[in-house]
């Protein structure tokens, strides 16, 4: 594919018909603005449901927008990887249909590119989340960066633009239920940041639910660090040196004092909490299998329906 485009930007939306035509005029002037850089829009319908599609082809974009439609609803970062494999910018970035992210985060990351850096993240800086949101996402921060990558910042990110070398080894190491962004991060390469204030979304509600946040967490673990599985091996290796100190305590206290009584209710705690234990450990390889099994069925990560190119009205 020839790059002819200077920075291709992607946006992937699932069920965003309140947002989209006002998302349409905030691209148009931001590239007629910046009328020296010839950008490239990709918008990823990721499975909608609602009118989405029809509000989009009945509003104005840039003019040879591609609107490229999944076969069903593959998740966030599956959308944002059919959008890389078909973008042809010499640097590319995202942007979310919900607005809460600052359209100039493209600009300002460009600039940082142009200087040498082959992938600029947008940190976010104070946020308008709810109190168990910013818990959660503080929480995430800091399993990262102990477990996965230093370089995870505090606050995470959302945006990030990239090259082509990046965007080549992105498309040749497609990862089923993987972050696209912890991908990007471990590539290594030169990176910077920018900052940037969150603001609060137009319309609509979010599709970013608890069981979402949730698969990412266990995503990011079972994909790019092997933390679970030492876990496993601590815990065992804990219990089974208490187990000894334990069964040591108890024949010396038969031996010296003879005072302690056998029970169920002793028998029941133990064998709940190995229970309990065995489980978990189970869960946890079973996550490991399960996603080797995932990855040698070579099943696609998505599957394209239709891809339209938009004329400016």
């Amino acid at each position: 594919m020839e790059k002819k485009f200077d920075i291709t930007i992607i946006v992937p939306f699932l069920n965003e018909e309140e947002n989209l035509a006002q998302l349409g005029q905030e691209l148009i002037h931001f590239t007629s603005f910046h009328s020296t850089i010839h950008f490239e829009v990709i918008l990823v319908n990721d499975g909608s449901s609602d009118r989405s599609v029809s509000t989009i082809k009945n509003n104005t974009f840039p003019n040879g927008t591609k609107l490229i439609s999944l076969s069903q609803n593959y998740g966030s970062h599956a959308a944002l990887r059919a959008g890389i494999k078909y973008a042809g910018g010499r640097y590319i970035t995202f942007l979310y249909a919900d607005l809460q992210d600052p359209i100039d985060n493209i600009t300002r990351m460009y600039t940082k590119a142009l200087e040498g850096s082959e992938i600029v993240w947008a940190h976010r800086g104070m946020t308008q989340n709810s109190f168990f949101e910013k818990k959660f996402s503080a929480l995430y921060s800091r399993l990262m960066q102990k477990y996965v990558n230093r370089r995870y910042p505090d606050k995470g990110f959302d945006v990030v633009m990239f090259d082509r070398k990046v965007a080549d080894a992105v498309n040749n190491n497609v990862e089923a239920n993987s972050s696209v962004f912890l991908q990007i991060l471990n590539l290594g390469f030169r990176q910077d940041f920018v900052e940037y204030q969150k603001s609060a979304r137009k319309a609509g509600k979010s599709k970013w639910t608890l069981s979402k946040k949730i698969k990412l967490l266990i995503d990011s673990f079972v994909g790019f660090s092997y933390a679970p599985i030492r876990l496993v091996s601590i815990v065992g290796i804990l219990f089974f040196i208490g187990g000894l100190f334990w069964t040591l305590y108890i024949v010396l206290r038969k031996l010296f004092y003879n005072d302690l009584l056998s029970g169920w209710p002793a028998l029941v705690s133990i064998l709940t909490i190995g229970f309990g234990i065995t489980n978990i450990s189970l869960g946890i390889i079973a996550e490991y299998l399960w996603r080797t099994l995932d990855a040698s069925r070579k099943r696609p990560v998505f599957i394209i329906d239709e891809i339209t190119e938009l004329d400016k009205k």
